[in-house]
């Protein structure tokens, strides 16, 4: 007779050891969709529509593009140009996967690429640059990181657009990659071009 009366007291006792996991299961699955199945390019950015951050970073010494010194980085940058201001770093390894995407970028003449060295060493930065090459019309470098915190950065590396009108346009949150140029950054680029 006692086994009738402990078998649904068995199946409670097993719901309740099951409920933990479910509720896991259940809150795992909400975060996986939440967050775009884990597409980190896709959070989103408060400072879309708004001017660039105030930025008056000094340049990375020792660094030439076209035979020429490149300078720092400043809001005067951005004036009538459709920028890419890419942040990056030396110990970053999506950062050295990108480049030749922004080697790309840079040879278009209708934009200028900018960089944001972020919490680096000068000779590290310098380094990378010589090893990978030097995509950037103007180099800044923040040393604290307190710039890019203005920027809204996550982690590196980060691309936003800033349109002709100082106000950023689009964020990429990780490395240009072929596939998203083509998809996704070419298309906001070329929309930027096109307004006014």
């Amino acid at each position: 007779m006692s086994d009738t009366t402990d078998a649904p007291h068995k199946t409670r006792r097993n719901i309740l050891l099951l409920l933990p996991l479910l509720a896991f299961l259940g809150l795992a699955a909400l975060f996986f969709v939440r967050l775009g199945a884990g597409d980190a390019s896709r959070i989103p950015s408060a400072l879309i529509g708004q001017a660039a951050p105030n930025t008056n970073l000094p340049p990375l010494a020792g660094i030439e593009r076209d035979g020429k010194p490149v300078p720092g980085l400043t809001n005067d940058t951005f004036k009538g140009a459709v920028t890419l201001v890419n942040v990056w770093a030396s110990w970053c390894v999506p950062c050295r996967d990108e480049v030749p995407q922004l080697d790309q970028l840079s040879k278009d003449k209708r934009i200028q690429l900018a960089g944001i060295n972020y919490k680096d060493a000068p000779d590290n930065a310098r380094r990378f640059l010589n090893r990978f090459g030097n995509p950037f019309a103007a180099a800044g470098v923040d040393e604290k990181g307190r710039a890019s915190i203005d920027w809204g950065v996550y982690g590196v590396p980060e691309t936003f657009l800033v349109g002709r009108d100082g106000k950023i346009a689009y964020k990429l949150v990780g490395a240009v990659t072929a596939e998203n140029l083509a998809k996704v950054l070419g298309p906001e680029i070329e929309k930027a071009l096109a307004k006014n």
